[in-house]
This record gives C-alpha cells, sequence and structure tokens, in this order.
C-alpha cells in the first residue's frame, strides 16, 4: 500500500473533522502517500494540513467533460485505494470508474455497491461525534490492511504553527486594530457570520454575550468577517455598549492568512460554522452554538479541541433550529466558569 486516496469534498467544517482520521492513517502508515480531493474553497486547508501529500481539485459533477478529465487523472495516478469520508453519486461513481481497487465507504445511499469495503455506521442516527465516524473509517481500513492500530492515539492539534508565526501574527493583527489589540490581554474571537450552516444567534444575542464578557474579564473581543460578512459584523458592532475593547477584523486575503489569525485567539465564540472547526483543529478553546435537530446536533458536530463549551436550541419540532430561543443570561453561568478556568490555566 503506497497511495491513498481520501475524499471529503462538501463543507470546509467537514474537511477539518476528518483531520483526526488523517493523523491515524499517518501514524499507523508513516510511509503512505496521502492525495486528498478537496473542492477549491477548501483546497488551502488541505495544502497546510501535515498528513496530507498532494490534494486534487475536484470538479463541477455536472460538467461531463471535466468529470471525465478527473477520472483519467485519478486513473493514471495508480492509487492502490480510496477512503470516501462523505458518500455521493458522484463520489462513487469517480472511484468506481477510476478503477481504485480498494474502495472504502460507509454503507449508506443506494449506490454503495460501488464501494468494496463498506462498515456499517447509520451517521444520521448522530449517536457520537462526526470525527469519531470518520475515525471508525480509517480504522476499518488499517484493519483491512492488517495493521494493528489499537494502541494508537490522536489529539489535538492537528493544524500547528511555528511559534515564532504566531507572534508575527500577533503584531499583524495588532497593526490593522491601529494599535488597539494588546498583547497582555486575553483575545476572544467572536464570529457571528453562518457562512454555510443552517443557523446562528441572532446579533442581539451575540452583542448581549459580548456585553457580559467584557464586564467579568479583562478581555478584548475580535469581531472577524469572512467573506460577504462585514456589514453584519459592522451591525453587531452598533450594539455593544463598550466599543473601545471591540476590534474588526475582516479576513482579505484567504483562508491560510484567516486561520494564521484564527491560531492567535485563546478563545473562540461561533455558531456551527467552519472558523470553529478550524479552531478546534487549532486547538483553540471554544464556545459554540448548535440546532437541536438530529443531523446538526452538538454532539454530531462536536469540535476536536481539548476544551469546548456548546449550547443547543430547546429541543421540539418547530424549536429545533431556532438558535434565537437560546437564553444567553442562563448560559452565562456555565460560560463565566468555562472562560475563567481557560483564563486561568493559560500562561500569560
Amino acid at each position: 500500500m503506497k497511495k491513498l486516496l481520501v475524499i471529503r469534498n462538501d463543507k470546509l467544517g467537514d474537511f477539518m473533522l476528518i483531520l483526526p482520521a488523517l493523523a491515524l492513517l499517518k501514524k499507523a502508515m508513516p510511509k503512505l502517500e496521502i492525495t486528498a480531493l478537496v473542492p477549491s474553497y477548501t483546497a488551502p486547508m488541505a495544502e497546510i494540513c501535515p498528513y496530507v501529500d498532494n490534494i486534487i481539485l475536484d470538479v463541477d459533477e455536472n460538467d461531463k467533460k471535466a468529470v471525465k478529465t478527473l477520472i483519467n487523472n485519478i486513473k493514471q495516478t495508480k492509487f492502490d485505494a480510496t477512503i470516501n469520508f462523505f458518500t455521493s453519486w458522484h463520489n462513487a461513481k469517480i472511484c468506481f470508474a477510476s478503477r481504485i481497487k480498494k474502495r472504502f465507504a460507509p454503507a449508506t445511499k443506494m449506490f454503495q455497491f460501488l464501494y468494496n469495503y463498506r462498515l456499517t455506521q447509520r451517521r444520521s442516527r448522530s449517536i457520537k461525534p462526526e470525527y469519531e465516524y470518520n475515525l471508525d473509517l480509517a480504522r476499518a481500513f488499517l484493519k483491512q490492511m492488517r495493521i494493528d492500530c489499537s494502541n494508537l492515539n490522536v489529539k489535538a492539534p492537528y493544524i500547528f504553527f511555528d511559534k515564532q508565526q504566531i507572534i508575527a501574527q500577533r503584531h499583524k493583527l495588532i497593526e490593522l486594530s491601529r494599535q488597539r489589540l494588546d498583547l497582555n490581554k486575553k483575545w476572544i474571537f467572536v464570529h457571528c457570520g453562518s457562512g454555510g450552516s443552517a443557523t446562528n444567534l441572532s446579533l442581539k444575542q451575540y452583542a448581549e454575550l459580548i456585553y457580559k464578557l467584557l464586564q467579568h474579564f479583562d478581555t478584548q473581543i475580535i469581531l472577524t468577517a469572512g467573506p460577504n460578512e462585514l456589514e453584519k459584523v459592522q451591525k453587531l458592532t452598533e450594539l455593544i455598549d463598550s466599543p473601545q475593547r471591540v476590534v474588526v477584523y475582516e479576513s482579505r486575503e484567504g483562508l491560510v492568512e484567516f486561520t494564521y489569525s484564527l491560531a492567535c485567539a485563546d478563545l473562540f465564540i461561533s455558531g456551527s460554522t467552519g472558523p470553529l472547526h478550524i479552531c478546534g483543529a487549532l486547538n483553540i478553546p471554544t464556545i459554540s452554538f448548535y440546532p437541536a435537530r438530529r443531523s446538526a446536533t452538538a454532539l454530531r458536530w462536536q469540535t476536536v479541541n481539548d476544551s469546548h463549551l456548546s449550547f443547543s436550541a430547546p429541543a421540539g419540532k418547530n424549536t429545533e433550529m431556532d438558535l434565537h430561543l437560546i437564553s444567553i443570561e442562563e448560559a452565562l453561568p456555565q460560560i463565566f466558569l468555562f472562560v475563567k478556568a481557560q483564563f486561568c490555566s493559560k500562561d500569560d
């Protein structure tokens, strides 16, 4: 076994949640060459992932000519096996048509017959975190390769930068803030955007949470804005009563640069978004807010970091997707204890 193709070609957060599985594969098979099939959006993260050796860009599944070219390129690479962490007709067809001999995937959906190694997982039941399902698939692959991984453990961080890089990025953020950020204070990043996620807290809820944090902790708040999110972030600043301790950071230099900045956080707060899962992979402490729908629960989409606190919308058919029903006032005691524990346990 020399060459493995791994596939997770949907959203950013989903890709971040396969990193523990990739770390396990590399630990068990250090000489294994891992190539990731990813969309152009998540490709920058795959490029900085220490467990990915090469990337292949996915194509529009409706573009028949592009799909044919992709299949030919994969066929020429002569992969020994593939692990599909995300199953779709597009992915199944690519792997089968590329004549990859060992094709691993969860046993789900009608086209599962195109994979010759299937693991029954029933992910839709959401009985454990997504990254654990991914680890189970990696373990099934290693078992088939007759490699004992029972004593192998992996843990965050799964993406890491040199300490000097982080110091340089902190100083860059200070310059961008016009010297308003202070290295002697803790930095709490808050991401109110939702990206591809279905739901999030309201700006009023975020404003209430930020105001209370500023009342109780000598910290600074950095509001992060991804593409097309600056207007929303600016509206949030207007609702905050202590704007002098709040800085807006708009990501303009791409996903990797944004990741460098996220690595400067002492704490990150958001809904269930891609940036949340980047912070999880960086092992930044996180506070997150989730729907209660079974396919989107806090358990299913749990971050991979050591320290995380989550809250969910009230259970119920008419409430499970409504994060506006989460009471910030009721959540504050847990949040204060969590923040205090993170700040007291970290070196200044």
